[in-house]
């Protein structure tokens, strides 16, 4: 029949649009992940088993071909896939088996367990049982036990910590020594915080007595890594040091400076900030790593009230020219102590109370700090603003400069006892006995050049000299013009008299004539003595005199009496050693000389 094999011919034939698809059916593939998907559907496995069953020739052929129905491919399928789901679940089967084994291993070996913890457990509270009667037996005993194993505990966990130390060292010295590196202390430097940093400054301190011990080489150069002997080349380090190629000595000293540096620029950003807790902590590091000079140092000398203060206090004293002039009249009251000193004073006494509380809360070893300080503005602001004062009153007179002393001596005084009042690091309570201390050496060194020995009583006694023999000029001139020469006896007894007259008088010209006095110390004696600006340039013999020169005066007399009644107060109030009593007798007989000698006895003679 030629039309059904045609058509059985031309059925068979693939069209184009399937030319790649298989001609027979291939059996469908799946494992036991197929069935466990969530997205598993029985319809569409069975669907898919179905659709790869059916030939693609036999989907897609045309419609003219028998309608009649081929099981075979449906039935081959499903038989191949019922084998393979079979041997899935005898796999399935089997790894159930196993697990049923395990979990009953598991089970076992967890019985065996709570019988094992069990006992131990109840070995447990056997020997808990066992303490307690025997602690409310004997507590006496008990205690000393208690405290043997605490002190046995303390003791291993230190030689814990030690042999934990020691292995880390060597660790580190291992690094440096044989690679020339330094990760493991650089590591903690920069995640290890403050703790950290103290560890390496710990560290860094042992490392270096290591090197020194076992890199004695590095440590003992002589221009270069080794010594010359006689033009010889000699290098004295074992034969191991020699094949080191790394400086362990300069790699060490380098990671000292780095962190060093670090913990400085650190506690300066905390300054700033006023972050105490911070400054504290770079604080005990370096003072750890190097008993904290340096922290010290450059909290010191670069604290912003120096710096803005340097200029101030070396700049050259003002004021009015009448308050100078009243300090120099022996007659005025003295007008206190110099403005710009004062200012600097309370600017002190506030600045160093608020530092007080910062030094306390920022460094462990707050008296230290406070000493450094408290010398730096002593010796400092203090001293340098005080010399210029005295300077400028020195070049006024030598009265200005005494009560120039006294006054600053009172005002820094007073400073100092408000600061003990106060008590700086120790507020509210008064300071420390050693800040106390402190506090009188450094007020007691600022005057040390001006009171030491006979310094200060020979200004006061050159003082009292220029004013009583310039307040006697004309007085003396008077009385030797009307001297004459003695022709008795009883003429030639006053004679003593005469000499002492002309002393004064030389005494007094040529205290004019020195070069030691400036022009308005001179000028200053001058007005003392009475003379006018006109009488500049006469002599002596020129001066002119008047009977009322000649004879006594009780202003005068007070004059003297109050001029020396000052320099026994100021010198009560300075000159603290053990020749006061002696002193004030000399300023008394400067008084007898020239009140009683000089001017009365002249006075009764003529």
């Amino acid at each position: 029949m030629p039309g059904t094999i045609s058509t059985t011919s031309s059925a068979s034939q693939p069209t184009p649009s399937h030319a790649g698809r298989p001609v027979f059916p291939q059996a469908a593939t799946f494992t036991l992940k197929t069935f466990s998907s969530r997205d598993f559907i029985v319809k569409d496995f069975v669907e898919a088993l179905t659709e790869s069953a059916v030939p693609a020739n036999r989907r897609s052929g045309p419609a003219i071909q028998n309608n009649a129905f081929d099981p075979k491919p449906l039935i081959r399928t499903f038989e191949h896939a019922l084998n393979h789901m079979s041997e899935l679940s005898e796999d399935l089967e089997h790894h159930e088996n196993e697990l049923s084994a395990n979990v009953r291993r598991a089970e076992a070996q967890h019985a065996s367990n709570i019988k094992t913890l069990g006992r131990k457990l109840d070995q447990a509270i056997g020997a808990f049982h066992h303490l307690d009667a025997s602690l409310n037996g004997n507590e006496r005993e008990s205690a000393n036990a208690v405290v043997k194993i605490g002190e046995k505990l303390e003791e291993l966990d230190k030689q814990r910590t030690r042999a934990q130390d020691a292995r880390f060292l060597i660790q580190c010295w291992m690094e440096i020594s044989d690679r020339g590196e330094m990760y493991l202390l650089e590591d903690i430097r920069k995640h290890g915080g403050g703790e950290g940093k103290v560890r390496c400054a710990k560290l860094a301190q042992q490392l270096i007595k290591i090197s020194q011990r076992l890199d004695p080489g590095h440590w003992n150069q002589i221009n270069g890594t080794s010594k010359l002997v006689n033009g010889t080349t000699i290098d004295h380090r074992p034969n191991n040091d020699r094949r080191r190629r790394h400086n362990t000595r300069e790699l060490i000293e380098k990671f000292s400076e780095t962190l060093e540096k670090d913990l400085l620029k650190s506690f300066d950003e905390f300054y700033r900030r006023q972050n105490y807790e911070g400054m504290r902590e770079c604080a005990n590091v370096l003072c750890d790593f190097n008993g904290g000079a340096s922290v010290i140092a450059n909290f010191v000398n670069q604290h912003p009230f120096f710096i803005d203060r340097r200029q101030l206090i070396t700049e050259e004293i003002g004021g009015d020219v009448e308050t100078w002039e009243r300090l120099a009249d022996p007659d005025a009251e003295p007008p206190g102590v110099e403005p710009s000193l004062q200012s600097l004073l309370d600017e002190v006494k506030i600045f160093v109370q608020d530092e007080s509380t910062i030094i306390k809360r920022a460094f462990p070893n707050s008296d230290q700090v406070m000493t450094k300080f408290l010398q730096r503005v002593f010796q400092q602001s203090i001293q340098q603003r005080f010399e210029t004062v005295l300077e400028k009153a020195n070049t006024i007179s030598s009265l200005a400069f005494l009560r120039s002393l006294q006054t600053s001596r009172s005002a820094i005084g007073a400073l100092v006892d408000d600061l003990k009042t106060h008590g700086l690091a120790e507020h509210p309570e008064p300071v420390s006995p050693e800040m106390n201390v402190v506090l009188d050496q450094q007020y007691d060194e600022l005057f040390v050049p001006y009171l030491v020995g006979s310094s200060y009583i020979d200004r006061e006694k050159r003082n009292l000299e220029e004013l009583y023999y310039s307040l006697l000029f004309k007085f003396t001139i008077y009385h030797s013009r009307r001297r004459k020469v003695p022709t008795t006896f009883m003429k030639s007894l006053a004679k003593s008299g005469s000499e002492m007259l002309a002393s004064a008088r030389d005494k007094y010209v040529e205290r004019l004539e020195s070069s030691d006095l400036t022009p308005s110390q001179k000028a200053r004696l001058r007005r003392v003595a009475g003379l006018k600006d006109s009488d500049n340039a006469k002599t002596e013999t020129e001066i002119e005199v008047s009977d009322e020169d000649g004879v006594l005066s009780s202003v005068n007399a007070k004059r003297m009496l109050k001029w020396l009644a000052e320099a026994v107060g100021r010198g009560l109030e300075l000159n603290t050693g053990s020749e006061t009593a002696k002193d004030v007798s000399a300023l008394l007989n400067l008084l007898i000389n020239n009140m009683g000698e000089i001017y009365l006895e002249t006075a009764l003679d003529a």
